[in-house]
């Protein structure tokens, strides 16, 4: 709906906007003159002892020095209550007493007759209530009290009973002059297929009315009495204005809540939210009957950016929690996401605040996890990873739900948290030496005291910063990286090696992730993405000098060569790095017992990291044993005898 042109500023003027939000704020007498619309006080928006909340009024506009808060009439009412804006407009109107922009005929009419329903459903909702009081709802007081609801909260939640009687409610509606249509159309009662007169949807049942984000009352739900019931809960129908995938129960009150600072709960149902909120727990919702659709997600993300769902921790409960986590990872955008908190024993909200308090429930709030490590722990819940085999299926399955994920940078940053649970699961491979523990600052040495620098940013990530073997790895890694970038048809080839490569290049994760899930993409089409995706780590592969001149990334169209160095390279990483740990673990064992074990494993880690010099195709040359015990090339060896004698011919000759 568009509002006419000078609308919004005859509101403004129409409006105090002190008068508004006086109703927030106490006013600082000492700073404020009202009588030039000057007022101070301490800001309803975030939590202040000091008058720094300034509305000048008029100007019409309001300003918060602490945290920034700024707007007219309009916006103080969406953010105070958190309402959307046309929702603003229209509560300001009525307090102006303008009313709002007529709609188009047919608009008007659908209005009308949606106000004729909601009148439908206030008037079932003030009967059910009076319902409760009579001696025929002695057993559904007596089952409120047992839960733990005094009078004065029955009273809040308007709840009401709904007698074991065919017609008790249609006849008393009747008599108010509603008509039959009505009447079914709001979904109080329907129509039997013999065509009669219409009868009683809700009998036998405690009610439990559900209102919209306007708190209009839109529908029913009713709790049996009877244990043998078909169904416990029951809701009313989709109707005109009832649609139960796009509602919550309690939406307006949590929303206003939420507005205030609270956490936006979401439990299972109608008594968990009411026990939830009766704790303290003010901004709690539920979906109405079904499970979270993708509708009340979007609306749960309206109302807070990151709700918690408190689901059961009955084997029910947890499958929902999973359902959610399906639904939600498609639709994840930065600054949305969801926390999850299980309640202990198989409990729910209700049963849990009633056994040990409300500091227990906020106990269990505040432990809720990122929706990150209960898609992680699904994914390992009950299984074994005893085999090699078994890790890649896991890997698998977890790449399959990040794809899922379509904002690169959440994908990203997903990607790089299930790396370090699979860390943290699998360990890392190999020892790592003992660290190395550089003297104090100001500690004399043998050239005087010593003065730390801090690292500059630009030399903290290069490879100057690493240790000369580490340097070249971190240059192979890169080159390896361009390589698969440009030639993403061999990403299938060194899948599996692509995933163990133990990467320390600053962005050679996010890049790795990146190629992972995009194996499928043409050349062109998997570069933007990684350039979206991962930036940063893309220019800086790209800017190194090792990488401009390595012979994938100059010949893009020789698929055969780029096979051949990525193949080299694997090699020549997985060889030097398995040396580095053989070499290490020996040397821990050689500070208990040396033997001539010891010096085999180190001789043979030796051979191994030159084997993997010869490439992946093996030698071909002849190979002789050097004077320092290392194989090499004949050829190359003769060659570098030359070069020693060149050198040395060089430094006998004669000087002019």
């Amino acid at each position: 709906m568009s509002l006419p042109p000078g609308f919004l500023d005859e509101l403004r003027t129409r409006v105090s906007l002190s008068s508004i939000v006086g109703r927030k704020v106490t006013w600082d007498p000492r700073k404020s003159n009202q009588g030039k619309g000057d007022m101070w006080a301490p800001c309803p928006f975030h939590q202040e002892k000091s008058a720094s909340f300034h509305v000048d009024d008029r100007k019409g506009f309001y300003y918060c020095f602490g945290c920034h808060a700024k707007g007219d009439a309009v916006t103080f009412i969406k953010e105070s209550d958190n309402l959307s804006f046309m929702e603003a407009v229209e509560v300001l109107a009525r307090e102006a007493g303008m009313p709002m922009p007529a709609r188009d005929p047919r608009a008007a009419q659908v209005a009308d007759r949606r106000t004729q329903l909601v009148e439908v459903m206030e008037e079932a909702v003030k009967w059910f209530r009076l319902q409760l009081r009579t001696s025929a709802a002695s057993d559904a007081r007596a089952y409120l009290a047992k839960r733990g609801l005094s009078v004065e909260a029955q009273e809040r939640w308007e709840i009401g009973f709904a007698p074991d009687q065919r017609q008790a409610l249609y006849l008393a509606l009747r008599q108010k002059g509603v008509a039959d249509d009505l009447i079914v159309a709001s979904g109080v009662c329907a129509k039997p297929d013999d065509g009669g007169a219409p009868y009683d949807r809700f009998r036998g049942r405690i009610i439990f009315p559900i209102r919209d984000g306007r708190g209009r009352a839109i529908s029913l739900g009713g709790r049996a009495m009877d244990p043998n019931a078909r169904a416990k809960y029951l809701n009313g129908p989709e109707t005109e204005l009832f649609d139960k995938g796009r509602n919550l129960f309690n939406h307006a009150p949590a929303r206003e809540a939420s507005g205030k600072g609270a956490a936006l709960v979401v439990a299972e149902g109608y008594m968990d939210v009411i026990a939830l909120s009766e704790a303290g727990f003010k901004a709690s919702v539920a979906p109405l009957g079904t499970a979270v659709t993708e509708d009340q997600l979007r609306l749960m993300w309206r109302i807070s950016d990151e709700p918690i769902i408190a689901l059961d921790g009955d084997t029910a409960g947890i499958r929902a929690a999973l359902r959610v986590i399906d639904l939600a990872l498609p639709l994840l955008e930065a600054g949305k996401g969801l926390r999850f908190a299980v309640m202990p024993g198989g409990m729910d909200p209700d049963d849990l605040i009633k056994a040990q308090g409300a500091a227990a429930m906020k106990a269990v709030l505040d432990g809720a996890v990122p929706m990150v490590k209960l898609l992680w722990q699904r994914e390992i819940e009950g299984k074994q990873f005893d085999s090699p085999e078994r890790k890649a299926a896991l890997d698998k399955s977890l790449r399959v739900h990040l794809k899922r994920i379509t904002d690169p940078s959440i994908r990203s940053h997903y990607g790089e948290d299930i790396r370090q649970l699979r860390l943290e699961l699998f360990g890392q491979r190999g020892r790592t030496a003992k660290p190395f523990v550089p003297r104090a600052p100001g500690q004399k040495g043998r050239f005087g005291p010593t003065i730390e620098m801090p690292p500059v940013a630009s030399t903290k990530d290069s490879t100057l910063a690493a240790a000369p073997e580490r340097a070249e790895e971190v240059l192979r890694e890169a080159v390896i990286l361009a390589a698969l970038i440009f030639h993403p048809h061999l990403i299938r080839r060194f899948e599996t090696s692509l995933e163990r490569m133990d990467l320390i290049g600053a962005g050679h994760h996010d890049l790795r992730q990146q190629l992972l899930i995009g194996h499928d993409a043409e050349a062109a089409r998997l570069y933007d993405q990684i350039q979206q995706a991962a930036p940063a780590a893309l220019d800086a592969l790209l800017s190194r000098p090792h990488v401009q001149i390595a012979p994938p990334v100059r010949n893009r169209a020789d698929s055969d060569l780029a096979e051949f160095c990525i193949a080299e390279g694997l090699a020549h990483l997985e060889a030097s790095r398995g040396a580095r740990r053989e070499i290490a673990e020996a040397m821990e064992d050689i500070e208990g017992l040396a033997d001539e074990g010891l010096t085999w494993r180190i001789a043979q880690a030796n051979v191994a990291r030159f084997s993997a010099s010869a490439g992946p195709k093996g030698k071909t040359a002849e190979a002789v044993l050097a004077s320092n015990g290392v194989q090499m090339d004949k050829d190359e060896l003769e060659g570098a005898r030359n070069l020693w004698d060149s050198i040395q011919f060089s430094k006998d000759a004669p000087k002019r």
